[in-house]
């Protein structure tokens, strides 16, 4: 029996009544009304009212591929009608969760041949706390269950992933961090580097890991959680002596580093992963997102040797999973995603094409009356947009800049998002140069119309 077609009006009306959204002001969003998204290719929406957007956000950092792929939706199908689902517990595993934990740890750093599934990227840095912890209590040393975040990270928000993740406004919201985990400041040159060029600052921000490091003490402290480049808090890319510096701290003492690859993960910067981009050796990489390019939920850990190893050998139960742990339909989208990824070359096509052409014509933007800094790797990108761009100055209220640009960039048929008064951008891996060139077209075009409603 087919589904009763609505208006927009009746869809919105529905979605007022009854659909709780993340990361939403429902007050405001009632009055306003959801923009009800209905098809989507390549890389571009349409809605209901039938207009064509240009995604230059990928979904939520996820449609890797791009839109439409029937290949994903083909072996969804045959995957539904083999085995739609059974667990991983009970001494039970399924084909395509097996032939995938396979395929990512082929693609993995050298040293890291394991895979936890979950349902997402939260759920995997939830994974990442209780296997921390737990290897360390293997290891004799169960004092050291304090985990290091930076100040404006993001790593979910589940209770847990909200904890490691340093965003103020979530912690606000129900007691948070939960105990055992600190912060750190981030490596934000442009925001927070004050009069340091940005060696210096790097320098500075890495040595505030040490820093805690002492006031906790090494045999409290159990890891050190990053994103390589940060994404929710802002394309927040650190300076070159940030990463070195960082990896020089962890050596000296017995800590674990967890590089959160939710965002970064699956060609977004020209590698497989981001800790490929920095040359990082991590001993857990939580991982989502564009593992099945968003077409089904699905999110991992890939677990480093020795930390596996010791689980492995001396841990016994682990006593922790979900029910769709390694459910067999994502885990056939995420292989048939890979396989694309791979055989269509779409990360060399972003290290050696797409990626440079980006970062040139939005590096053009920097000339702008309302920019004061733009700054991307890969199929990344951010725009500041200041008051004073000899300054530096922002616009008194935070984020004002930001949501009206945001909002006219709707209007213009253009998706990016707004954290505070900085304007980011990821889109899909397959984007064209002709797409690059319409969305740089588009975003200086409503960068125009911002900077003559703020009165510039």
């Amino acid at each position: 029996m087919s589904q009763p077609t609505h208006t927009t009006a009746e869809l919105r009306a529905l979605d007022h009544a009854h659909y709780l959204h993340p990361f939403t002001d429902h007050k405001d969003l009632g009055s306003r009304g959801s923009r009800i998204i209905e098809r989507a290719e390549g890389v571009y929406l349409w809605d209901s009212d039938g207009q064509k957007i240009l995604d230059g956000m990928a979904g939520l950092w996820c449609v890797n591929i791009g839109y439409g792929r029937r290949e994903l939706a083909e072996v969804a199908y045959k995957q539904m009608l083999e085995l739609p689902y059974y667990n991983s517990f009970f001494q039970c595993a399924n084909p395509p969760a097996v032939k995938l934990a396979a395929a990512i740890a082929e693609i993995a750093p050298a040293h890291m041949n394991h895979v936890f599934f979950t349902g997402s990227g939260s759920e995997s840095n939830d994974t990442v706390l209780r296997m921390v912890r737990r290897y360390w209590d293997l290891k004799g040393k169960p004092t050291k269950k304090t985990v290091i975040g930076r100040i404006n990270g993001y790593h979910g928000s589940t209770v847990a992933g909200a904890s490691l993740g340093g965003m103020a406004p979530m912690h606000e919201q129900g007691d948070l961090p939960i105990p055992g985990i600190v912060h750190i400041a981030q490596p934000y040159w442009y925001g927070e580097g004050g009069d340091m060029s940005p060696e210096e600052f790097g320098l500075w921000a890495a040595r505030q890991l040490e820093a805690k490091i002492e006031e906790v003490g090494e045999d409290n402290v159990a890891a050190f959680i990053a994103e390589p480049i940060q994404g929710a808090g802002g394309v927040i890319i650190p300076p070159s002596t940030y990463w070195p510096e960082i990896k020089r701290i962890l050596d000296k003492y017995q800590i674990l580093l967890v590089v959160d690859e939710v965002i970064c993960g699956f060609g977004r910067t020209g590698e497989w992963f981001g800790s490929q981009y920095y040359d990082l050796k991590p001993d857990l990489m939580p991982i989502a997102k564009g593992m099945t390019s968003g077409y089904l939920p699905m999110g991992g850990v890939i677990v480093g040797d020795r930390v596996a190893r010791t689980m492995i050998d001396e841990g016994g139960e682990f006593f922790h999973g979900y029910t769709y742990s390694g459910h067999p339909v994502a885990a056939a989208v995420g292989l048939e995603n890979l396989r694309i990824l791979r055989d269509e070359k779409i990360v060399e096509y972003v290290k050696q094409e797409a990626a440079p052409y980006l970062q040139s014509k939005i590096a053009g933007l920097a000339d702008h009356r309302l920019v004061g800094e733009v700054r991307g790797v890969g199929l990344l990108g951010a725009i500041e947009l200041v008051k004073n761009k000899a300054t530096r100055e922002r616009f008194h209220e935070k984020g004002t800049a930001g949501t009206l640009c945001r909002d006219i960039c709707v209007r213009n048929g253009l998706v990016m998002r707004a954290v505070g008064d900085t304007m980011i951008m990821s889109p899909p891996l397959v984007i064209r140069p002709s797409e690059i060139d319409e969305l740089v077209m588009r975003i200086r075009q409503c960068l125009d119309q911002t900077a003559e409603q703020l009165g510039m």
